[in-house]
């Protein structure tokens, strides 16, 4: 997964996308053609490099083109995108199940080249990230394309020249070798005060977090869980299909209110009301078996009551727990290495739900209904973690960012001291001050020489803007 990252800040959204979309053109076109185990694993690898680039890259760049105060909505609507996706398959599933087994797996697969094949056809017709444009040295069609998707700015808009400036800020910092991948890993050596190491393991951990707070267990064995909690098999299936459908409403009413109370008030309200669903669905499945040979007619009742409470789980999820975990991970990077360090957290997600695929159908079928006690306690243990680790990102610009990681404690509270101790010294001047922090972190370490021609650009600039400090 981290690799797909480096294709992103190396040449770019666009490239990367395409790229990753022509691999899973492939892959699309293999597995359904599959004749053996073998072929089909080969190409199933081959779809999953493409998946993993457009997963690692499409985020940073939404985020790179929205502003901080909309950011959080855009992203929504994005995910709206995601998951009437995953809803679609569903129903193709759904829809083809009393094909032959064949078609029932092959036709599939094949459709999966429909909206791939759209990708490959429009993505060199959006805009390209104006942040990456900026950190490589292109900064005409990074300042031209801001115009345009801020609204048709004139060059002197105030608006649009702080946020030139905020963009210029991190620009000398594009070659240095602490954005290299193996120094990331090892710890963000090299990053000083930035902390890059601390924020792989942020992005990592909260996906992990997502993933193992039950949504897997709700979601993709729905139909399972509809099957403990007294429902026929076809009857099953189709609520597992609504339920994700309802997946859709809620994810488009996260665009409401993520910018408006934050990510880390979001998460928290997800954490509380999921944990309460949970134990309520668990309660619910017990007391209808334990009914179902005495009085049917009290199990079907409890049943449904389960039933409903699956639906209030993944309303609350979609509403306010999926967006923040995604977008989180895009915004505490700096542009540098944005798309590379967000691999990072694609890769917590893709070890979370392997994880989580391979251990909740051993749950189900040796727990039954205490498998979502299990996960029910599981949002319980989120919320200190994310409530003492997580500093709040929304209504920031993503230059702002790296200001909230300066502490050696990873404690919310001292990072948001360490913040506010920089603005005030900077006079308010965020642009300013994130200039500050890379000269501080740079101090007398090696420099690669296109970094010191970068910076010599810069210079003057820097200097002019201090001593012209203006609140942003």
């Amino acid at each position: 997964m981290v690799g797909k990252g480096w294709v992103g800040d190396k040449l770019g959204r666009k490239k990367g996308v395409w790229i990753g979309s022509l691999f899973c053109m492939l892959g699309a076109a293999l597995m359904p053609a599959s004749q053996n185990s073998n072929m089909f694993i080969c190409a199933r690898v081959i779809a999953g490099i493409g998946i993993g680039f457009i997963n690692a890259i499409v985020p940073p760049w939404v985020s790179e083109l929205s502003q901080a105060h909309d950011r959080g909505s855009n992203f929504s609507l994005v995910f709206v995108a995601n998951y009437a996706g995953i809803v679609i398959a569903y129903w193709l599933n759904f829809g083809v199940r009393s094909s032959t087994m064949e078609f029932q797996w092959r036709f599939p697969l094949a459709f999966m080249a429909v909206p791939v094949l759209i990708v490959v056809l429009t993505v060199f017709f959006l805009p390209e990230s104006p942040r990456w444009l900026m950190a490589n040295n292109r900064r005409e069609e990074a300042v031209n394309i801001l115009r345009k998707i801020r609204g048709d700015l004139d060059l002197h808009d105030p608006k649009l020249l702080i946020e030139v400036e905020q963009l210029e800020a991190i620009v000398e910092a594009s070659y240095h070798k602490r954005n290299n991948f193996l120094n990331l890993v090892l710890g963000g050596r090299y990053s000083g005060k930035l902390h890059l190491g601390r924020r792989v393991v942020m992005g990592l951990v909260l996906q992990q977090i997502q993933q193992w707070t039950g949504i897997l267990a709700i979601a993709t064995w729905a139909g399972t869980l509809f099957s403990l909690a007294g429902f026929d098999s076809y009857k099953s299936a189709w609520l597992a299909g609504l339920v994700n459908t309802f997946g859709i409403l809620g994810t488009a009413a996260a665009s409401l209110v993520i910018d408006r109370i934050g990510r880390i008030k979001s998460l928290m309200m997800s954490f509380i009301t999921q944990g309460i669903a949970l134990f309520l669905v668990a309660a619910l499945i017990k007391e209808s078996q334990n009914h179902q040979a005495t009085d049917p007619a009290i199990a079907s009742t409890l049943g449904t009551a389960a039933a409903a409470f699956v639906f209030v789980y993944l309303w609350f999820f979609t509403m306010f727990n999926l967006v923040p975990c995604w977008i989180y991970g895009t915004e505490i990077w700096p542009q540098e290495v944005r798309a590379k360090g967000y691999s990072f957290t694609v890769l917590g997600w893709a070890i979370g739900c392997g994880m989580n695929t391979f251990v909740i159908p051993i749950m189900l079928a040796h727990l039954g209904w205490a498998t979502f006690i299990f996960f029910g306690c599981m949002n319980v243990l989120a919320m200190p973690v994310v409530w003492f680790f997580y500093p709040e990102v929304a209504g920031r610009s993503l230059e702002e960012v790296n200001l909230l990681f300066t502490s050696e404690s990873l404690l919310v509270s001292k990072n948001m001291e360490e913040y506010h101790r920089r603005i005030g010294e900077a006079g308010g001047n965020i642009a300013v001050a994130a200039r500050r922090l890379l000269d501080e972190v740079d101090g007398t370490t090696d420099l690669d020489p296109r970094r010191v021609l970068a910076a010599e650009g810069e210079k003057n600039r820097a200097r002019h803007v201090e001593e012209s400090p203006s609140k942003v």
